[in-house]
């Protein structure tokens, strides 16, 4: 009997996902465990298994199309086996994969592809709404990959929207220099698609923005002795150790000492966790991802380091698994690689609190009565009212300067 393949969840906080590539086609035989797809999430791209044994029947979703969680993705069963009714039963199918059921039972990815004239005509003929290119994420990145003009391409996806196969034999175009007819300038946008994991990160930082009532300490600390004690470890360590990876080991120690910054809202309950385990949230191409450092108080330099280092290529590559990023218990969000001061993070859930990190920089100060040059580097520290109070983020704030400013404490 003929199965309805639905779009697994795949993360804790994915709501659809994008099938990036189909590692099948109609007419193959799959069995429990095959990889049937890849597919963007949330969080990455990751592959996607197939439960079912039988004959690949139909591929409701073309590539750099997206699907709900549960939505209807393929159709397994014996070959020849009617499942158009299946199909038509099923709550969540788009309306596109009935019409394209009813009107030619053919397989969605058997469409013969564009020729190379269809595919880039002399006259550019853009499909557009409002000024912007409809095209599928994945075409769009095949089309910057290639150096291909989408305006210069006719989709025929749903509603002329532009898809992987009509890129097939496209070409770059050369466009020819348009003369500039404006005294002052044209106005002229650019929109793209939200990607899914900037999706989740708009809804759940405002979900924490607005829901958790956020304050803010900020506090200056001398980093002389760290910077001086970091370049001294430099010179024995196998691997380069940052000053953000000595933040996250004097932060680890400072929580030990201030088990109330540990802690969660849980809505009738607040969780202090006894282990501590570290997000650091890493920039990437769509937004952000937040990989965890385990037990980080029990964990050497060198091997916090190592551990960033490794969640920095993997969040790079979309190659972060679920286990990677879920679990912290408190954030650091470190900006002074950018050469940003100062500023304030919005805590990222479950956490009570995530501490900002700004730039380490040269400056002058009072040391022992004297103007001297020092190295200073602010950090601010944003509390969920409802689990921290002031007094007890100024405490954790104090420690955490008395570890940075003697970082010889944190061997002890």
């Amino acid at each position: 009997m003929a199965e309805l393949i639905t779009m697994p969840k795949m993360s804790d906080t994915m709501t659809e996902g994008v099938i990036v590539k189909w590692n099948v086609k109609v007419g193959d035989s799959v069995k429990s465990g095959d990889i049937m797809a890849e597919v963007e999430t949330d969080k990455a791209t990751m592959d996607m298994e197939v439960y079912s044994k039988g004959t690949v029947l139909h591929l409701v979703i073309q590539e750099g199309d997206a699907v709900p969680v549960d939505g209807p993705i393929a159709v397994v069963g014996k070959e020849g086996e009617d499942f158009q009714s299946l199909l038509s039963q099923a709550p969540s199918a788009t309306p596109a994969a009935a019409e394209t059921v009813e009107a030619a039972p053919a397989p969605v990815q058997n469409t013969p592809a564009p020729s190379p004239a269809a595919a880039a005509p002399v006259a550019p003929t853009p499909v557009a709404v409002d000024g912007r290119v409809i095209a599928s994420p994945l075409a769009k990145k095949i089309a910057e990959e290639k150096g291909i003009d989408l305006t210069h391409i006719q989709g025929t996806g749903e509603n002329g929207r532009i898809v992987k196969r009509d890129l097939d034999n496209a070409q770059p175009v050369a466009t020819a220099p348009v003369a500039n007819t404006a005294a002052f300038g044209q106005e002229s946008f650019t929109e793209v698609n939200v990607s899914q994991m900037r999706k989740t990160i708009a809804g759940r930082l405002a979900e924490s923005k607005f829901n958790a009532p956020h304050f803010y300490l900020t506090i200056e600390i001398n980093m002389d002795k760290a910077s001086v004690a970091r370049a001294h470890m430099n010179q024995i360590s196998d691997v380069k150790i940052s000053m953000n990876d000595i933040v996250v080991k004097a932060c680890a120690a400072a929580l030990r000492k201030h088990p109330n910054i540990n802690s969660s809202w849980l809505g009738t309950k607040i969780r202090t966790n006894h282990h501590i385990h570290i997000g650091v949230a890493m920039a990437v191409e769509d937004g952000l991802l937040v990989p965890v450092v385990r037990f980080a108080d029990h964990k050497p330099l060198s091997q916090i380091s190592k551990e960033v280092k490794e969640y920095g290529a993997k969040a790079k590559e979309k190659k972060l698994q679920p286990q990677d990023w879920t679990g912290n218990t408190f954030t650091i969000s470190n900006l002074g690689m950018f050469g940003i001061d100062e500023f304030t993070a919005i805590i990222n859930p479950p956490d009570a609190c995530i501490l900002a990190v700004g730039t380490v920089k040269d400056t002058v100060g009072v040391v022992n009565g004297e103007i001297k040059p020092v190295k200073t580097m602010k950090v601010t520290l944003s509390c969920d009212h409802r689990v921290v109070d002031g007094a007890m983020g100024a405490a954790f704030l104090q420690t955490l300067k008395q570890y940075l400013e003697e970082p010889v404490t944190l061997l002890v």
